[in-house]
C-alpha cells in the first residue's frame, strides 16, 4: 500500500495479455449494449410484445447473474487460460444461435447461454491480469480493464442503430463472430500457460444460495419501476437478500466455500469495496437518463444519439489513462474521491436540463462528467486488489465484479422508478418530460453524494493502512543492539536529555 514511488511498469507479456483479454471483453460488453437498442425490432421481427422480448434481455443478465461465483473456483480447477478460452468458445456459440433464433423463446434461451459464457469471461481475464502484473502495477492494469467499460455504452447505440438500419437485427449477434474468433486465435498464442490450484471440494451448496439469491436480486432489480412490478417485486428482492446472507453465513463457516467471504476483514479491501459498490451505483444509475433524453425529447435516432454519448467515453477514457498515474502516487481512495466529487459537480448542469438545451452545453458537460467516471470506480478496483495476495484474487475478483453490477443495476433501478414517477405525473408535454429528466437528475446527485462518502471512506482507511505500514516498516528496519550493548533507554525522551537528567 505504498504509493510514494512510481509503479515499475508493464512488461510486455502483461501488455500482450491485457490486449487480448479486453478486446474478448469488448464482444461481450457491446453485445449487450447493442441489444438494448434493438428490443423494438425484436418485437417487430419476431411477432411479439415488448414484455416478452424483455426477456430476451433479463435472460442474458440472469445468467450472468448465476455464473460468476463459480469463477473463481473454475479458473482454480482448470486454470485461467483455459478458463478463459473455454467461455469466450461458449459465447462466440451463443452469439451464432442467438444469430439462427426464429422464435423470442429461442433466442431468450441462446441469450442465456451468451450470458454463461459472457459471465466469466471479465473475471476470467481479470483474475489472469491481476497475477501477471502484480500489485504495485495495478493502477495501470485497471486502466486498461476499464477500456470496455468506456467504450461500449458509446459504440453500443451507434454500431446497433447502424445494424438495425442496415443489414438487419441477426447482425447484431453475428458482429461478435469475427471479434471473438480474433480473440480466440491471439488467446491460443499469446496467453500464459495454466497455472493450476488445488481448488478443493466444489461447495454445490454455496453455489446454489449464491446464484440464486444474485438471479433473484438481479430479476427484481430489472422489475423495478415496470408495470408488473408490486409486492411480488419486493418479495423476490426479500427472497433473493435472504439467501445471499445465508450465503455469506455458510462462507463464514466452511473451510472452502464457494467465495472467501473473510476477505472483507482486511480493512482495506472491505472499504474498497463498498467504494466499488456505490460508485457502481452513482455511475451506471446514470447512463439510462441522456440517451432517453435525447430520444424521447430532441426525438433523435438510436445512431444519432451514439454520436452525441461519444463525448462522455471519450472523457471516460482519457481519465482512464491519467487515473492510473494518479492512483500510484495519491492512492485508489483519494483518486476515486475526486472523480466522485467532480461527478457531483457536473451532474448539476442536468438538473437545469430543458427541452431546448444547448446541445455544446450538453456534451461538454457529459464529457467532464466522463472523467468523473473513469476517476472514481477503476481507482478504487486498484485499491482492493493491492490490498490482496496472489492467492486471494480467485476469490476476490467475482465479488468485486458482482459488487459493481450489483450496485449498477440498484442505481439504474432507482433512477428508472424515479423517471418513471416523474413521466407519469409530471405532465406529457416536452417541456414537462424534459422538466421530469432533470428532477430524475436530483437523484443522481444523491447517489453520488453517497458514492463520494464511501470514496472518502476508503481514502481514510489507506491512509491508516499507509501509516501502520511505515510504522512497521522503521521498526524492521531500526538498528538492533549487540550483544553486550546496553539497551537505549525505553522511554519517549531524547538520549542526550535522557544522559544530562542522570
Amino acid at each position: 500500500m505504498h504509493y510514494s514511488k512510481p509503479a515499475n511498469g508493464l512488461t510486455p507479456e502483461v501488455k500482450r495479455v491485457a490486449f487480448v483479454t479486453v478486446f474478448g471483453a469488448i464482444a461481450s460488453m457491446l453485445d449487450s449494449t447493442v441489444v438494448n437498442v434493438a428490443v423494438h425490432s425484436l418485437s417487430v421481427n419476431l411477432h411479439s410484445d415488448l414484455g416478452t422480448v424483455q426477456w430476451v434481455l433479463t435472460g442474458y443478465l440472469l445468467a450472468l447473474a448465476a455464473v460468476i461465483p463459480v469463477t473463481g473456483w473454475a479458473a482454480r480447477r482448470v486454470g485461467d487460460k483455459t478458463l478463459y478460452l473455454s467461455t469466450l468458445a461458449l459465447f462466440t456459440v451463443g452469439s451464432v444461435l442467438c444469430a439462427s433464433a426464429h422464435t423470442v423463446g429461442q433466442l431468450t434461451a441462446f441469450r442465456i447461454v451468451q450470458g454463461l459464457g459472457g459471465g466469466m469471461l471479465l473475471p476470467a481475464g481479470q483474475i489472469m491480469l491481476t497475477k501477471l502484473a502484480g500489485p504495485q502495477n495495478m493502477p495501470r492494469v485497471m486502466a486498461i480493464v476499464g477500456v470496455p467499460a468506456v467504450l461500449t455504452p458509446v459504440l453500443g447505440p451507434t454500431i446497433g442503430g447502424l445494424l438495425l438500419d442496415g443489414p438487419g437485427w441477426r447482425w447484431i449477434f453475428l458482429i461478435n463472430v469475427p471479434i471473438c474468433a480474433i480473440s480466440l486465435i491471439l488467446g491460443l498464442r499469446l496467453l500464459p500457460a495454466d497455472t493450476r490450484a488445488d481448488a478443493g471440494r466444489f461447495d454445490y451448496l454455496g453455489l446454489v444460495l449464491a446464484s440464486t439469491g444474485l438471479v433473484a436480486l438481479t430479476y427484481g432489480l430489472t422489475q423495478i419501476g415496470t408495470r408488473d412490478s408490486g409486492s411480488r417485486t419486493v418479495w423476490i428482492l426479500v427472497a433473493g437478500g435472504a439467501l445471499m446472507a445465508l450465503f455469506v453465513i455458510r462462507a463464514l463457516r466452511i473451510d472452502y466455500p464457494l467465495l472467501d467471504m473473510r476477505l472483507y476483514r482486511n480493512p482495506v479491501f472491505g472499504a474498497a469495496s463498498l467504494a466499488i459498490f456505490c460508485l457502481g451505483g452513482a455511475m451506471y444509475g446514470a447512463m439510462i437518463l441522456m440517451p432517453l433524453y435525447f430520444q424521447t425529447v430532441r426525438g433523435e435516432s438510436a445512431f444519432a444519439t451514439g454520436l452525441l454519448l461519444i463525448p462522455g467515453g471519450v472523457g471516460a477514457a482519457a481519465a482512464m489513462w491519467m487515473g492510473g498515474r494518479f492512483t500510484e502516487r495519491w492512492g485508489g481512495g483519494v483518486v476515486a474521491t475526486v472523480g466522485a466529487v467532480v461527478a457531483i459537480v457536473t451532474t448539476l448542469p442536468f438538473v437545469a436540463m430543458t427541452d431546448r438545451s444547448s446541445y455544446a452545453y450538453l456534451l461538454i458537460a457529459m464529457g467532464v462528467r466522463g472523467l468523473a467516471v473513469g476517476l472514481s470506480i477503476m481507482p478504487a478496483m486498484s485499491a482492493a486488489y493491492q490490498a490482496l495476495r496472489n492467492d486471494e484474487i480467485n476469490d476476490a475478483t467475482p465479488q468485486l465484479n458482482v459488487l459493481q453490477r450489483v450496485g449498477g443495476s440498484i442505481g439504474t433501478a432507482i433512477v428508472a422508478v424515479a423517471l418513471q414517477h416523474q413521466l407519469t405525473h409530471g405532465g406529457h408535454s416536452t417541456h414537462a418530460v424534459a422538466a421530469g429528466f432533470g428532477v430524475t437528475f436530483w437523484w443522481v446527485v444523491g447517489i453520488s453524494v453517497v458514492a463520494a462518502a464511501a470514496a472518502i471512506g476508503l481514502a481514510a482507511v489507506e491512509r491508516i493502512a499507509r501509516r501502520h505500514e511505515h510504522r512497521d516498516t522503521e521498526r524492521d528496519s531500526s538498528p538492533r543492539p549487540k550483544d553486550g550493548d546496553q539497551a537505549l533507554p525505553s522511554t519517549a525522551t531524547p538520549v542526550s536529555d535522557h544522559m544530562a537528567q542522570q
